[in-house]
Parts: structure tokens; C-alpha cells; sequence
């Protein structure tokens, strides 16, 4: 079942779905194939197969998850998801996304902040996200929207490079 939200934009909408949902399936595809396009060389196409299969179906559902899409026209064009972190009051942001043909619009930071306004309504305090070094765009989204650099990591030729990031959220006030 699927939760909507108010519109953002005239054609655009949220809404909540699972991972599993028809609708993200043309993300996750092209999110594959430009992991395959900007990690060739570090990551076949094997294990990237595997990191988009990672995670279980259950770890994006509420009540400790969420998967959104960002609808335009009855087409996602965005979309991204959070899971429960191992660390208490944490919440993992994964698979931020805008569609190749939608891009330079705000779609991604539209879908950062409704996964930090839904992750705070469900009482997380913090977000942890990772991203890799040939993602500039990524880079910059989470710098210009008051994440920090926790590191920069490397770890050995086994794994591709890394960034993680942080940031506190302030949990809504019951009124």
C-alpha cells in the first residue's frame, strides 16, 4: 500500500512504496548501470548485482525504514530510502537517486529532505550515509545540506574508496 503526500510541485508527488513497487524498478536499473559506468575497473558487474540486492526488502519498511519515490506524471524521477542504523537513534540513508533525464532540477535534495523529515517523525536524531569518490554530484548534495565529513576512506584494493557523512536532525516537536 502506498502513502501520498502533498504535491511538491503541479506534476510532482511523494509517496511511499516498497522497494519491491513496479514504479522503482527504472530507477534501480539505471542506478546499476551508472554505478557500472562511473566504478568500472573497481566494481564489476557482479558486485554491483549484489550491492543493489544488499540490504533485505524489510529494511526500507516502516517502522524503522522508508522508501520514497518522487512522481512526476505517474513516473518516479527520484527516489531514495533509510534504514534503522546499528547505532541507537541513527538512521542509514541509501540509494538517493534522480533519473539521468530529470537531473539539475533539485529532485535529490527534494527526496533528502523529506527522508530527513520522515526519519525525524519517526524520532531518528541522526543520519549516517556513505558515497563513492566518482560521485561529485552526491559529494556536493550532502556538503551543501549541512552533512560533515566523518572520513574519507580507502579500503585497499579489495574495496573501492569511500566517503561517509553525518548529520543531527531535530526531531519534531509534539504540539
Amino acid at each position: 500500500m502506498s502513502a501520498v503526500l502533498s504535491p511538491i510541485a503541479t506534476d510532482d508527488r511523494l509517496v511511499y512504496v516498497s522497494v519491491l513497487d513496479p514504479l522503482a524498478r527504472p530507477l534501480f536499473d539505471e542506478l546499476a548501470h551508472e554505478y557500472g559506468s562511473r566504478y568500472a575497473g573497481l566494481i564489476d558487474e557482479q558486485e554491483i548485482a549484489h550491492e543493489m540486492q544488499r540490504y533485505p526488502v524489510e529494511a526500507f519498511a516502516a517502522p524503522e525504514g522508508a522508501f520514497v519515490l518522487l512522481l512526476r506524471n505517474g513516473e518516479a524521477i527520484a527516489g531514495g530510502a533509510f534504514m534503522r542504523h546499528a547505532d541507537p537513534g541513527t538512521v542509514e540513508f541509501k540509494r538517493i537517486w534522480a533519473s539521468s533525464r530529470h537531473r539539475r532540477q533539485g529532485l535529490a535534495r527534494r527526496v533528502l529532505a523529506e527522508l530527513e523529515a520522515q526519519a525525524a517523525r519517526l524520532g531518528y536524531t541522526r543520519v549516517f550515509l556513505g558515497t563513492g569518490p566518482r560521485q561529485p554530484e552526491a559529494i556536493a548534495l550532502y556538503q551543501t545540506n549541512g552533512y560533515t565529513l566523518l572520513s574519507a576512506h580507502d579500503f585497499g584494493e579489495a574495496e573501492p574508496p569511500g566517503y561517509l557523512f553525518e548529520k543531527s536532525l531535530a526531531v519534531p516537536r509534539n504540539e
